[in-house]
């Protein structure tokens, strides 16, 4: 389906805001202002691109690389800085922005929200679930069981499989005797597709069918959005010990910002003004949001284990008792 002028800047704005997320916090967590933080950056294409294709009443799934997606939904920069700095403003109610949490384990979200499109196919809900993970989350049981529970019980879910063939520092080959990721929806008898994720218009394409698809009671689909990783895993990775580093500069000039940027530009539709306002626009977002973010007070340390223990062990009530004396 082709998009209206004001569509593909709108899908611009969102990457560029996605794009400045991740370079101001790799420059945060220089600064000591956020902890580990993992590198979304040329994952645009794949989290603007899918997700223009969702509706504001289906879900989202992240995995820890899509941590910022909740901004393409209006979620304040402020909120996801202050998970990223552990602080617990940065938790938020799902049901607010219909965003799960975001999923740092491998894979154990995809049967979460295989079960919330069931629901929803069992309440007669319309909506559709999205859920994002890596090329490693295949390799996992958790996505296994989610797929084909997914398939079975033909509920509306949109798998999407970032396919930056690499996990952490392991090569898709050493993971997979699969020929594609998409060829692993053959077992589960639903359709896979294979797509450039470095090309925002065909991972919305994709993403468009799936939704639809789901949305009319044809069950879930498989998406493996294929590219390169050409940064760092997370800033407590240095990739130097295992990537091509020629491979990995060839990569980056292909980034997928600049690559909707020009298309536009020689469609018309965009020129330096525009460009310029995006940056400007997102850069003042991130700005407050930090700002934002350490301006919210200390929170109480008891808050660790508030919800761990109905009767602390004793090690624990001791400390806690001797951080209540010294505070």
């Amino acid at each position: 389906m082709e998009l209206a002028a004001a569509e593909l800047l709108e899908l611009y704005r969102r990457m560029v805001l996605l794009r400045v997320f991740d370079e101001r916090a790799v420059v945060y967590h220089r600064q000591g202002r956020i902890g580990t933080y993992a590198i979304a950056w040329n994952h645009e294409a794949i989290q603007a691109g899918a997700t223009f294709a969702l509706g504001e009443d289906d879900w989202i799934f992240p995995s820890y690389r899509e941590s910022p997606i909740g901004l393409v939904r209006g979620m304040p920069p402020a909120t996801v800085l202050q998970w990223w700095r552990g602080h617990p403003s940065g938790w938020w109610n799902p049901l607010d922005w219909n965003l799960a949490s975001i999923c740092v384990p491998i894979g154990t979200h995809v049967p979460h929200a295989a079960g919330l499109a069931w629901g929803k196919k069992l309440k007669g809900d319309p909506g559709v679930v999205m859920v994002f993970f890596g090329d490693g989350a295949t390799s996992e049981g958790a996505f296994h069981e989610g797929a084909n529970f997914a398939a079975v019980m033909q509920a509306p879910l949109v798998l999407l499989c970032n396919n930056n063939s690499w996990a952490i520092s392991t090569p898709l080959s050493a993971q997979t005797r699969a020929e594609t990721l998409a060829d692993k929806a053959i077992g589960y008898g639903l359709p896979g597709v294979r797509v450039d994720g470095l090309d925002v218009l065909a991972v919305y394409e994709a993403a468009r069918e799936a939704v639809e698809r789901a949305r009319t009671g044809g069950g879930p689909t498989f998406i493996e959005a294929v590219h390169y990783r050409a940064a760092p895993h997370a800033t407590a990775d240095d990739p130097r010990a295992y990537i091509d580093l020629e491979r990995v500069e060839e990569e980056r000039k292909n980034e997928c910002v600049g690559r909707f940027e020009r298309y536009l530009r020689e469609a018309g539709v965009l020129d330096d003004e525009l460009v310029a306002q995006a940056r400007t626009d997102a850069e003042d977002a991130m700005r407050t949001g930090i700002a934002e973010a350490e301006a919210e007070p200390t929170p109480d340390p008891a808050l660790v284990f508030e919800h761990a223990y109905a009767e602390p062990p004793p090690e624990i009530a001791a400390m806690l008792a001797k951080e209540l004396r010294s505070g």
